[in-house]
C-alpha cells in the first residue's frame, strides 16, 4: 500500500465584476513549466506560506481569529487563508485588497505607482510580501473577501492540496495584470463563456475550476455572487474521488451516485473503482460481501436489482434479494458462488426482487426467507418461502449474523437486512439511490414509511446497500432528506388543495408534482394517493368519491 500525500493548506480567490453581459470572473494562464496545474488557467491563489499570519498584518473590518476558524471549521489560523489568499492575488495579478492605514494617505496615482514598484521588487526576491504591507502601512481589506467553497486534491495525486475558496469584488481603480512567471496570460470570461471555450478545447481548466465556474453560471451579477458567498450555509467539502468507466477515467464529487463507494473501495485513489453499475459483473463491496446486479434496468429499477451475496465457501453462501426469474442472472450467481448458495432472504416480493428465488432454490436446494404481503396485486404470485421471519429476530447462516427490521411503507412485508460486521445495510427498494420511492396503495402505505424511515435511527450501521444503485454513506443524513423531501411533497398536497378547493387526482397531480417531468405523472400518481390517504387518517383532507377536498382546519 503506498503512503497518501498529505494536502498542504492553500488559498484561492475567485475575483469577480459586472461586464456589459453579465458576471465576469479573472481567469490566469499558468505557465507550462510549473510544477501543478501546467497549461491550466485557474483563480489567483496558492499555497499558505508561514508569514500570512495575523500578527505580520493590519486588517480591515471586524473578522476575528474566532469567527474565522468557526467559519471554516477548524481549530486555528483561519486569518491566514484570507490574508493568503490576498497575497497570492497581488503576487499574480497585481490586485491588492488592501488600502493605505490613515497614517500614510497616498492619492490614487501615488498608490498604483508605489504597488507597482513593490510589485516588481516583490517578484524579483528583494523584498516579502509582509515587507511590501509594512513599508505602505497598509491594511489588508480581508473583509471584503467571502468563503465560497473548499476543494481537496484527489488522494492519488502526487501534489496534493486542500484548498479554500473566497470571492472578492474586483477593486474599482486597479487593473489586473498577469506577472509573466507563474501567470504568462488573463482574461476576464463570462462562467459560461469559460466553459464554451473549455468546450471546444480552447482554455484548459482544472476540475475544480470547471465546476466552480458552473456553480458561478446561476449567477447573473457579481452582486448575486457575492450575496450567496455571504449567506450562512455549511461548506462540504469537495474531494474529487477518481473512478474508470466507459469513457475513461474522470473525477466524481460528492453527490456523484458512485462517490461514497469510490472512496471506500478504492482509499489510495488508483482510480480503480467503476462509476457505471454492468448486470454480471461482480463488485466486492466488503470482506464477506460482493453485489451482482441484474439485468433488467428501468426507469423503475434504474441500473438493475441489486443482489448481494454475503459469507464464504467454507460456511455457505446468503443471497439477498435474487432478483428477477432471470436465467442469465441466475446463472451469474450460481459461477459468483461455486453452486454454494443455502440461504435466500428476499427484502419483498415486487417482482424485480423476488422471483429469481424460486429458480436459485431449485438449483441449489436453498432455503428461501421473506415475508409475504398484505395484497397480492403486483406482487410475486408463486412466491412461497420456508420462513417468514418478524421484525427484530436475529438469523443465523453460517458465521454471518443478520438483524431483521420490518420496514412496511413501500410494501407491507418490506425487511431491511443489518449485517453489523460489514456495517452494513440492505435496504431493498425502502431506499434507493438517485430517486424517491414509490408507495403505491393499497399495500403501500404512507403513513408507515414515514414510521419505518424514523425507525432506522435505532440501530447502528455506516452504509446504506440499497436495491437500486451503488453503496450509500452518511446514512442517517440520507435518512433525514427522505423525511424531508416527503414532508415537502406533503405540504406541496396541502397547498395545492388550498388553491383549488377540491380536485381530482390528476388535478391535484398536476399541481402537486409540478416540479416532475410529466412522463413520470403516472408514478407520483400513486404516491400522490398514498399521501392523500395518510392525510385524510389524520382527518387534515376530506374525500367525496373521486374528488379530495381541502379541509379549513389542515391549513391551521
Amino acid at each position: 500500500m503506498r503512503d497518501i500525500v498529505t494536502p498542504r493548506p492553500a488559498s484561492t480567490l475567485i475575483l469577480v465584476r459586472d461586464g456589459r453581459l453579465g458576471l465576469e470572473i479573472l481567469l490566469g494562464e499558468k505557465n507550462s513549466k510549473v510544477n501543478f496545474a501546467a497549461g491550466a488557467f485557474v483563480f489567483p491563489g496558492g499555497a499558505l506560506d508561514t508569514t500570512d499570519l495575523r500578527i505580520n498584518f493590519r486588517l480591515a473590518g471586524g473578522l476575528t481569529d474566532e469567527k474565522a476558524n468557526q467559519i471554516l471549521g477548524i481549530d486555528d489560523g483561519g486569518l491566514s487563508y484570507w490574508i493568503a489568499a490576498i497575497r497570492e492575488c497581488f503576487e499574480e495579478v497585481g490586485v491588492l485588497l488592501a488600502k493605505p492605514s490613515e497614517k500614510l494617505l497616498f492619492n490614487q496615482d501615488e498608490f498604483a505607482a508605489f504597488c507597482s514598484k513593490k510589485r516588481d521588487e516583490l517578484t524579483c526576491g528583494q523584498i516579502s510580501f509582509q515587507e511590501f504591507v509594512q513599508e505602505g502601512s497598509l491594511v489588508l481589506e480581508v473583509d471584503q473577501l467571502h468563503y465560497f467553497s473548499r476543494w481537496v486534491t484527489h488522494a492519488g495525486s502526487p501534489r496534493r492540496y486542500d484548498t479554500r475558496f473566497f470571492i472578492a469584488q474586483m477593486p474599482q481603480g486597479q487593473v489586473a495584470q498577469h506577472d509573466g512567471g507563474e501567470l504568462i496570460d488573463h482574461r476576464w470570461l463570462s462562467p459560461s463563456k469559460a466553459l464554451h471555450l473549455s468546450g471546444e478545447g480552447k482554455l484548459n481548466l482544472m476540475f475544480p475550476t470547471r465546476k466552480t465556474l458552473e456553480k458561478l453560471q446561476e449567477f447573473s451579477s457579481a452582486g448575486e455572487a457575492l450575496d450567496y458567498a455571504r449567506s450562512a450555509r455549511p461548506i462540504a467539502p469537495m474531494d474529487p474521488r477518481l473512478t474508470i468507466g466507459s469513457d475513461g477515467k474522470k473525477l466524481l464529487v460528492p453527490g456523484d451516485y458512485a462517490y461514497a463507494e469510490a472512496g471506500k473501495l478504492d482509499p489510495e485513489q488508483r482510480g480503480t473503482v467503476s462509476r457505471e453499475i454492468k448486470p454480471g459483473v461482480a463488485v466486492q463491496l466488503d470482506k464477506r460481501v460482493i453485489r451482482l446486479t441484474a439485468p433488467n434496468p428501468s426507469v423503475m429499477t434504474g441500473p438493475g436489482t441489486n443482489t448481494y451475496i454475503l459469507g464464504d465457501a467454507i460456511n455457505g453462501f446468503l443471497v439477498v434479494d435474487p432478483g428477477p426469474e432471470n436465467q442469465e442472472h441466475i446463472d451469474s450467481i450460481r459461477g459468483v458462488t461455486s453452486d454454494q448458495v443455502r440461504w435466500i432472504l428476499c427484502t419483498h416480493t415486487h417482482v424485480d426482487h423476488s422471483p429469481g428465488a424460486r429458480l436459485l432454490s431449485l438449483y441449489s436446494g436453498a432455503r428461501v426467507l421473506g415475508c409475504m404481503p398484505n395484497y397480492m396485486e403486483r406482487q410475486d404470485q408463486e412466491f412461497c418461502p420456508h420462513e417468514q421471519p418478524t421484525d427484530g429476530q436475529v438469523l443465523h447462516f453460517g458465521d454471518v449474523t443478520i438483524d431483521v427490521i420490518h420496514t412496511p411503507g413501500h410494501a407491507s412485508n418490506h425487511l431491511c437486512f443489518l449485517f453489523a460486521e460489514a456495517h452494513m445495510l440492505f435496504t431493498g427498494d425502502h431506499i434507493m439511490q438517485g430517486s424517491t420511492v414509490v408507495i403505491n396503495p393499497p399495500d403501500g402505505n404512507m403513513s408507515d414509511y414515514f414510521s419505518s424511515l424514523s425507525k432506522l435511527y435505532d440501530y447502528e450501521f455506516d452504509w446504506i446497500a440499497p436495491g437500486h444503485g451503488f453503496l450509500m454513506d452518511n446514512p442517517y443524513e440520507a435518512i433525514d432528506r427522505l423525511l424531508v423531501h416527503r414532508r415537502k411533497r406533503e405540504a406541496k398536497v396541502i397547498n395545492a388543495l388550498s388553491l383549488i378547493g377540491q380536485g381530482t387526482i390528476d388535478d391535484l397531480t398536476i399541481k402537486a408534482y409540478e416540479d416532475v417531468s410529466p412522463a413520470l405523472h403516472p408514478l407520483a400518481k400513486r404516491s400522490l394517493l398514498a399521501h392523500l390517504i395518510k392525510l385524510l387518517q389524520e382527518q387534515r383532507v376530506l374525500q367525496d368519491g373521486n374528488l379530495w377536498i381541502n379541509c379549513p382546519s389542515a391549513e391551521d
